[in-house]
């Protein structure tokens, strides 16, 4: 690695670099990772159209960087460690010699199977060591993986498999969670009974639930390992071929297939990884996410592989068996630095000291928070209790869109401030700018946080819809990419997070669209429509407040809610649920039918007395019953 920054002049001297002459500073990053072929051209961009290309021309395969080419001197080192969901259950580590093995023969599971390059395949697996051998075996053979978390329903799956037209699937009879056990396998047979485009579903056996295996599709895991050898050559991809889809969610119902690509992410978050969290060699990373998120993706398997890190995966949830398990973990696989999420803090913090006392955490040298911004409260308890005043925070912020984080503290390097974000790491050139897209200059200001130039780990289209693309990130504002993220620049020309300025919420760092939880509580037969907003929850950072109308006010309101929920649940998944749902009359709305969501914010929020002009509404007086009403 010899793109570590190790102070803050070295920041500077590389921000100043990454500005004046991106290209140079790139293609120096991009010589530490091994090319088949060099690349003709550094960068070809524009915002508009919008048509982005790095390092084209250069050929290469991301898995021969993050295993072959460290075998022959960290061969015997630990790539990854497993924390199963139940702490009595065995411990499972690799060895770069032993993943890369594994991957290889995956691989040629894959191959045997049918797959080939350019072939999308769907992965929907519990968070075992499999499921990242999954994802690396599906690069290795140029397949673009699109990995789906494990807790959305057949519906959402089935949308995606669609979306993508994937030809397989990899997936598990069922997965732990917890003191839960969840059937995975049934819930993807049912998202199946609509994607003819699958031909062959790959199982891995997890709970040994009892399932249905379809004759000539479905095969077991072990019993195609049993038949495939571990020599797999990597197949030599272009920079700009696809590397995997990711879904997001957007402002419209239909999810987004985010598409990242070969050469750019990897130099991107192989970079990031390194100097975020200041990796040292034989540091054990942490990262508390699930790979069906893009956190999963960039920081357990492809940023901490790329620069020969040990990376620790867990199988569970924070609060199991009990509120200590995360420092339990920490304790028992001396872990030097944790990534989590504000959601998961809060909730440890509701739970009290007594979890987190007795616990050795000295071996923790760094801590990191991903997926919202992390209120002060929250920062100063993971400080004190976590880190003990000594480990420095980088809050990050990033998104499924930009591969990698963008805006952060370099541990230990930059300095922190609780609840910012900090500066842009080198590379990224943030502006601020107004309703009509003028950039707002200077400091104590806050706007909208665009990015006006490109960096090496963004998106390229979303799968099959490049005018969505567009249309969503590039033409709000002329020749930026616009985050959808409010942000505050203090005196001090640092960076705070103020939260989405679209419709999406951020409920425990998952990105949900308002209009993908109404059009899954309209397909109550009872519901005549439905406004979904945000509001502060101490948990999630953001619960769901539905306000909805039925045909006539349910005489059991309880029933009806619990009725919601559950088709919420089938629809998009169990995290998507509103935590609150408000029957009203009516919605306040203008002359012209749209619906003045900003006004049901503030009543979820408690902020009754300041709604601001309601006189323009087409029926004012539905102001006065919603706020009555207010759960």
């Amino acid at each position: 690695m010899n793109y570590q920054i190790q102070s803050i002049g070295e920041y500077e001297e590389a921000y100043k670099f990454s500005i004046e002459n991106p290209e140079a500073f790139w293609a120096e990053i991009a010589y530490n990772f091994k090319w088949e072929k060099k690349w003709d051209n550094v960068l070809d961009w524009n915002f508009k159209e919008p048509n982005i290309k790095w390092f084209e021309g250069g050929t290469l395969n991301i898995t021969e960087n993050c295993l072959d080419r460290h075998l022959e001197i960290l061969g015997n080192k630990t790539a990854l460690i497993w924390e199963p969901n139940n702490p009595d259950d065995e411990i499972r580590t690799f060895t770069y010699n032993q993943l890369h093995k594994e991957v290889c023969r995956f691989a040629n599971v894959l191959k045997n199977n049918g797959a080939k390059k350019g072939d999308r395949i769907c992965i929907y697996m519990p968070m075992v060591p499999e499921l990242a051998i999954a994802v690396l075996a599906c690069a290795r053979i140029g397949a673009i993986h699109s990995v789906v978390f494990g807790g959305f329903s057949a519906q959402s799956i089935s949308d995606r498999i669609q979306d993508a037209q994937c030809s397989m699937v990899i997936t598990a009879d069922g997965a732990f969670r917890g003191a839960k056990e969840i059937a995975l396998k049934p819930i993807m047979d049912e998202a199946l009974v609509n994607c003819p485009s699958v031909n062959k579903v790959i199982v891995l056996e997890r709970t040994k639930a009892k399932i249905n295996m379809l004759k000539g599709r479905d095969v077991w895991w072990q019993d195609e390992l049993a038949k495939a050898n571990s020599d797999c050559p990597a197949e030599i991809m272009d920079a700009e071929d696809m590397l995997f889809i990711l879904y997001t969610s957007g402002s419209t119902g239909k999810p987004k297939g985010v598409v990242h690509t070969c050469g750019g992410y990897m130099v991107y978050v192989g970079y990031t990884f390194a100097n975020v969290f200041q990796y040292q060699p034989n540091e054990i990373f942490f990262c508390t996410a699930d790979i069906g998120w893009v956190t999963g993706h960039s920081y357990i398997i492809y940023g901490p592989l790329l620069n020969g890190a040990t990376s620790l995966m867990f199988e569970g949830v924070p609060n199991f068996p009990d509120a200590g398990r995360l420092w339990d973990i920490v304790a028992k696989h001396q872990v030097n630095i944790l990534y989590t999420a504000p959601t998961a803090i809060r909730s440890l913090m509701q739970s009290g000291l007594d979890f987190v006392k007795g616990k050795n955490l000295n071996s923790l040298t760094k801590l990191g928070s991903v997926g919202e911004p992390i209120n002060e409260e929250a920062w100063h308890w993971y400080s004190e209790n976590i880190g003990k005043n000594n480990c420095p925070i980088a809050d990050t912020w990033w998104q499924t869109e930009t591969g990698g984080i963008l805006i952060s503290p370099i541990a230990g390097v930059t300095p922190t401030k609780p609840s910012y974000a900090m500066l842009p790491l080198p590379g990224i050139q943030p502006i601020l700018v107004n309703e009509k897209g003028d950039e707002i200059l200077g400091n104590n200001v806050s706007g909208n946080l665009c990015i006006k130039f490109p960096w090496p780990g963004m998106l390229r289209t979303t799968y099959g819809d490049h005018e969505r693309c567009r249309l969503n990130y590039f033409a709000t504002y002329e020749n930026l990419y616009f985050t959808g993220d409010g942000c505050l620049r203090d005196a001090d020309g640092h960076y705070r997070i103020t939260g989405r300025v679209d419709d999406v919420l951020n409920v425990s760092g998952h990105r949900i669209g308002t209009a993908e939880v109404e059009n899954a509580i309209d397909k109550h037969p009872d519901v005549i429509e439905t406004a979904v907003v945000g509001y502060p929850h101490d948990i999630k950072g953001q619960g769901i407040y539905a306000f909805v109308i039925c045909q006539k006010f349910p005489d059991d309101e309880a029933k009806t809610r619990t009725e919601i929920l559950e088709i919420v649940t089938k629809e998009i998944g169990a995290f998507a649920k509103p935590d609150k749902i408000q029957f009203v009359n009516g919605l306040p709305k203008t002359r012209s039918g749209k619906i003045m969501r900003r006004i049901l914010r503030k009543i979820a929020e408690g902020e009754l007395e300041n709604l601001g002009d309601i006189t323009t509404l087409l029926d004012p007086g539905v102001v006065e019953d919603i706020k009555g009403g207010r759960l």
